[in-house]
């Protein structure tokens, strides 16, 4: 079995049977697209109503959505094409593989922007308008991917300056380690991640108590902002495990070493596919203005059908 993706790596030293290895391509694959469509749905409604579109908690949300499903996609692709060809020409890997980590990298960032608009929003609301405005908005995502270029591309610079021509022309089996290989990189990466964790957590961590203290003035709106931090934290515990592959390999070839395969693809499912489904959640089935006109929408597709 082979499971590809930016930061976790699924390789044993036999293939699955047919039937096996069919029923998981199957389950990834269904569950890719059921969540992008619920994703595209979310997305057409965000673009349909000029309403989402001058507020910045939604425009967060929809750069979280986008996001999310240029990350899948990638995701469930390389998972099909470790299966299919199971090598890729390096120069198309590194592309696949720099897009991926961009916008794994870009979720805790985005998670921790969307907290402290909640924090603006109910700790200190007569500030909310002028602090956090559409440009700024807008500002606030160009620097969410600035920060991520500039944590992955010196990777691609150090590789571009270190492997020879020939290289780029080889193929591989599609993973970040097989791609940038220098040892100086996968040290910088890992300070970089425990940098990154450690700023978005401190940020989780601190307006989810100051919105607590607030909601104890029993204010409808801040308890409401509490439990959407906390489906953020939940979120992003799912994305720290991602970091945490290399470990938690080792942990699963010890704990379950005749199902190990099984185990990874297990993790898999839960590290890159089902923190995907959590931002329909938070905000397209628990926000009532959004519930409100995507049910609209989907009622109208339904009668088009009809």
């Amino acid at each position: 079995m082979n499971v590809s993706s930016s930061n976790i790596t699924v390789t044993v030293n036999y293939r699955d049977s047919f039937t096996k290895a069919v029923t998981k391509n199957v389950i990834v694959v269904v569950l890719g697209i059921s969540i992008n469509y619920i994703n595209a749905n979310l997305i057409h409604t965000f673009r349909k109503h000029q309403i989402f579109n001058t507020n910045p908690r939604y425009i967060l949300f929809f750069h979280l959505v986008v996001n999310d499903m240029i990350q899948l996609t990638l995701s469930v692709l390389l998972f099909i094409l470790s299966y299919l060809l199971y090598t890729l020409n390096v120069s198309f890997c590194c592309f696949a593989v720099l897009l991926t980590i961009f916008t794994t990298e870009n979720t805790p960032l985005n998670l921790a922007c969307m907290a402290v608009e909640c924090y603006i929003a109910i700790c200190i609301p007569l500030h909310h308008v002028q602090i956090c405005t559409v440009k700024r908005t807008y500002v606030l995502i160009g620097l969410i991917w600035v920060t991520s270029l500039l944590s992955v591309l010196p990777d691609l610079f150090v590789t571009l300056a270190m492997e020879p021509l020939a290289f780029f022309h080889s193929r591989v089996f599609c993973v970040r380690g097989n791609v940038f290989r220098n040892p100086h990189i996968v040290k910088k990466r890992d300070v970089s991640y425990i940098v990154y964790l450690v700023i978005v957590w401190l940020t989780i961590l601190y307006t989810y108590f100051q919105i607590l203290f607030t909601a104890k003035a029993a204010n409808k709106d801040a308890k409401k902002a509490r439990n959407t931090i906390l489906l953020h934290g939940f979120q992003l515990l799912l994305c720290m495990a991602t970091y945490a592959a290399p470990l938690l390999k080792t942990a699963l070839s010890y704990w379950f070493p005749e199902n190990y395969a099984d185990s990874l693809f297990a993790c898999y499912i839960i590290i890159q596919v089902l923190p995907r489904f959590i931002s329909p959640i938070v905000y397209g089935l628990r926000d009532k203005m959004f519930r409100r006109y995507l049910k609209r929408y989907l009622m109208c597709q339904m009668s088009h059908l009809d």
